[in-house]
């Protein structure tokens, strides 16, 4: 199996690194400055007490790839970038198997509509990426966890390789057949990103800001009867395997939304966290007034390529009293 890493960022940058060291064959996808130097210099990835650079394939695009069977497309892109590469993925690779490594509940919908083989993967994988050619990746003792199952559910042939795959590279990765369960509490996490990114990871007011939230999300998932993995299931699955650690004497600075802000990139997936959540709310007659301000603080930010943290929480607090 040939992995075909769409989007060699924080996330897919450390996969695919892994995935290369582990003897698998892998082609990253990327752009911009990141692809120049992944092409010049390859692609450097640190992690706690360990630094290594990696020659990969690096492709600009999905068009650039002389598809074969055999071939996985694992997209770790944003979700606002998500449908543009399946409608590209289509046109040259209509029957590739899609995995769908990313946040949120949206893509593997987007993906459905277009494949027949998709599979949803949970990432938990404390990373960061904000310079062209390098990834960082926090945690010990491993650097992920990597659970998969077929969309909508079932495991199959497909996601039993990927799982080995990914555990040969020192990721913990188990097949789940009731994986979008995973994938909801993820999201109810993930809700506190565009706080994060708004505030800044040390603003006093933060956690009451992303409790709040994530107390909306709750509340929405219960009236749609959407079925969610338990706190104490999403803690058990975490025990023992993410602790994140300095690299080269610095800690993570911020999470995925956090770190669009400051690379600049005048987009954040909120609209596919917080935004998912304020859609079901409306939907079921949930109040969201949070969500929906951190929705729109957010995309604000990104649109003037304000910096992260420039927002206080509490102000934020006080808008939505």
């Amino acid at each position: 199996m040939r992995y075909v890493v769409i989007g060699a960022g924080a996330i897919g940058g450390t996969i695919g690194a892994r995935l290369a060291e582990a003897g698998r064959d892998v082609v990253l996808v990327a752009r911009g400055a990141h692809l120049d130097a992944l092409r010049e210099s390859g692609l450097t990835l640190d992690e706690p007490g360990r630094s290594r650079t990696l020659r990969l394939p690096a492709a600009g695009g999905v068009d650039e790839i002389g598809w074969q069977d055999g071939d996985v497309a694992l997209l770790c892109t944003k979700t606002q970038d998500t449908v543009v590469l399946l409608d590209a993925l289509r046109a040259v690779a209509p029957a590739v198997p899609v995995v769908c490594a990313q946040n949120g509940v949206a893509n593997e919908r987007f993906a459905a509509d277009r494949f027949a083989s998709v599979q949803a993967m949970c990432v938990v994988l404390p990373a960061e990426h904000l310079t062209p050619g390098r990834v960082v990746a926090y945690s010990t003792p491993v650097p992920g966890i990597l659970d998969i199952g077929r969309c909508p559910e079932g495991v199959d042939a497909v996601t039993e390789v990927v799982a080995a795959d990914l555990t040969a590279a020192g990721f913990s990765a188990r097949t789940d057949p009731a994986i979008m369960r995973a994938k909801y509490r993820k999201l109810l996490l993930n809700l506190g990103n565009a706080a994060e990114a708004a505030c800044g990871p040390d603003d006093p007011d933060l956690r009451e800001l992303a409790d709040l939230a994530r107390a909306e999300g709750e509340r929405c998932l219960a009236a749609a009867g959407i079925d969610v993995q338990s706190r104490e299931e999403e803690r058990t699955r975490r025990g023992g395997f993410i602790t994140e650690e300095p690299v080269d004497g610095a800690a993570r600075q911020g999470g995925s939304t956090w770190q669009s802000l400051r690379r600049g990139a005048g987009s954040v997936e909120a609209e596919y966290l917080n935004g998912e959540i304020v859609a079901l709310g409306r939907a079921h007659e949930v109040p969201t007034p949070v969500n929906a301000l951190l929705l729109d603080t957010v995309a604000e930010m990104a649109a003037s390529t304000e910096a992260p943290g420039s927002r206080k929480a509490q102000g934020l607090l006080a808008t939505v009293g």
